[in-house]
């Protein structure tokens, strides 16, 4: 879609008309059907390129019917005159596409709470926002169930550093160095200050709750892996990048749910297995960017689990957390059978985040892979 030097004036595709009615043509030239925003299709109108006055969506346009060439060039031989209409269609469909995954984009921008961008991108097909994803940054319990967000008690600390902080307390070390990296061995908790403490804002030990610090891009995978998640900055090795956050239910249901979607060949739900097996996240329906982010077998994301105001040792937050420098451009991933150990679980249906009853081929390509999701 393009404006023209009217801003009422929307161009929908580029092929010169035979015969357009009431315009007078100039032979070699060719022509832009314009159609009017906010107007019917009968007032749309051709307009020469002259009259034209957005460089960059033209480009668009541009690279869009390259795309589409050499899509077609790959499957048969092109015919450019009975391509025209085809080509046409997909360049309509790509600017509405566009315009859709904008506006989610726009959407997600003003869901989160965190400082880190989200940016959208698909040049692999014509897929759109998805239709039932609701973006939240939290924990959504499910009806019955009850998160204590209001802690009982926190520091006094000068310097959480070196005084006997929330972690110690606890029975375990500070989680981090004074680089907010993460110090701590896989499997062992981190426990943060919260709105107890009198620390402040800047205290070392507050770092999943300030959320996601990097710029990222939900992008839509080339090898059939649907979206995934890139880093579109240099993520340093042992630091937090995001959460894992969705809809908490009873093991249960998601017993009941899980069923449902291996029949539909999707994996979302996170037993929360820190001390229980009492609850899951299933993050299908509700949840932030880590929805997106795809399993490999040679991941770039640790789990761990966290407690800041809410103590309960059967609810713990999921917390991913980079295991090696991860350049911008690079897609990030995480285990779904890894547990807050770092361990593969030999039992994915009870201590997988990925609880799959069929067997499904992982498509992650790495050279440790071990052929199947779960």
């Amino acid at each position: 879609l393009c404006k023209a030097f009217w801003n009422e004036k929307v161009v929908l595709q580029l092929f010169p008309p035979l015969h357009p009615d009431g315009d007078t043509i100039i032979p070699g030239v060719e022509y832009y059907l314009v159609k009017w925003k906010g107007w019917p299709d009968s007032t749309n109108t051709w307009e020469p390129l002259r009259n034209l006055r957005c460089p960059q969506l033209l480009r668009q346009f541009s690279d869009d019917k390259k795309t589409y060439l050499a899509q077609e060039r790959k499957c048969k031989a092109v015919n450019s005159k009975s391509l025209q209409p085809a080509i046409a269609e997909y360049i309509v469909q790509k600017a509405k596409q566009r315009i859709a995954l904008q506006r989610w984009q726009d959407y997600l921008n003003r869901r989160k709470n965190h400082k880190g961008m989200i940016f959208v991108e698909n040049t692999v097909d014509l897929e759109g926002p998805p239709l039932d994803f609701y973006y939240i940054n939290e924990y959504r319990p499910a009806p019955g169930i009850s998160i204590n967000s209001e802690a009982t008690f926190g520091c006094s600390c000068t310097d959480c550093f070196f005084d006997k902080c929330c972690p110690a307390e606890a029975g375990v070390v500070l989680a981090y160095n004074k680089k907010q990296q993460i110090k701590i061995q896989p499997g062992t908790p981190i426990y943060e200050c919260n709105s107890r403490c009198r620390c402040g804002p800047e205290c070392p030990n507050r770092i999943v709750q300030k959320g996601t610090q990097y710029s990222l891009c939900i992008f839509r995978t080339s090898n059939g892996c649907g979206w995934g998640v890139k880093t579109l900055v240099k993520i340093k090795r042992m630091s937090f990048v995001m959460e894992y956050v969705g809809e908490v239910i009873t093991s249960e249901e998601a017993e009941r749910r899980g069923q449902f979607y291996d029949n539909k060949g999707i994996t979302y739900l996170f037993d929360l297995d820190y001390e229980s097996d009492e609850f899951t996240v299933d993050a299908a329906r509700y949840g932030n960017v880590s929805h997106f982010v795809n399993h490999s077998c040679d991941p770039n994301l640790q789990v761990f689990s966290v407690f800041i105001d809410n103590l309960d040792t059967r609810l713990p937050r999921i917390a991913l957390f980079s295991t090696r420098t991860i350049n911008a451009g690079e897609e990030l991933t995480f285990d779904y059978q890894m547990k807050g150990s770092g361990e593969a679980s030999s039992d994915s249906i009870d201590h997988s985040p990925a609880k799959k009853r069929v067997r499904t081929q992982c498509k992650c390509g790495a050279e440790t892979c071990r052929g199947y999701l779960n």
